[in-house]
């Protein structure tokens, strides 16, 4: 499937501790195990901060259930602690990557909003905002819109 038009910039985490460094090669395989076609995200940033890219933005990711037509996937390795717990464990050269990353993004879809997985979550009890009682997944174990909004990047 093509994406027609992107109107969401998702960032995610891989779910993985901090001692673990994997990119697009084996986040491809353990998704290709799972079913899917490909890789699932469009970009991976890793640990040291370089950015790899996955599939093109052109096709359809596989990362967000009900926005994979209208988003790019941005994840990031990282995001449990040694015990599978959520944690905003990312590096100071992940950030600055995924600043630099979606800056590009930002400027070939203007109209994107920039947000985490979570903030897709359903809205189950229809108040307007997505609680953390209402997240799926805590995915990327951080408030991406307060976080881009306090860079000044917009």
């Amino acid at each position: 499937m093509t994406i027609k038009s992107i109107r969401y910039l998702v960032v995610h985490c891989a779910a993985t501790p901090p001692t673990r460094d994997i990119g697009v090669k084996e986040i491809r395989a353990m998704h290709l195990q799972r079913g899917f076609n490909d890789v699932g995200y469009h970009y991976v940033i890793r640990r040291d901060g370089r950015v790899e890219k996955g599939r093109a933005d052109t096709v359809a990711g596989a990362h967000v259930s009900g926005f994979n037509s209208v988003s790019l996937g941005v994840c990031l390795i990282g995001g449990v602690d040694a015990k599978g717990q959520p944690d905003q464990n990312y590096t100071p050269a992940q950030y600055e990557a995924l600043e630099q990353q979606l800056l590009k993004l930002q400027a070939a879809y203007p109209a994107a909003q920039i947000l985490g997985h979570r903030d897709l979550s359903p809205d189950k009890n229809g108040d307007g905002k997505i609680s953390p009682n209402e997240w799926l997944k805590a995915c990327p174990c951080f408030d991406v819109r307060a976080w881009w909004n306090a860079r000044g990047s917009r």
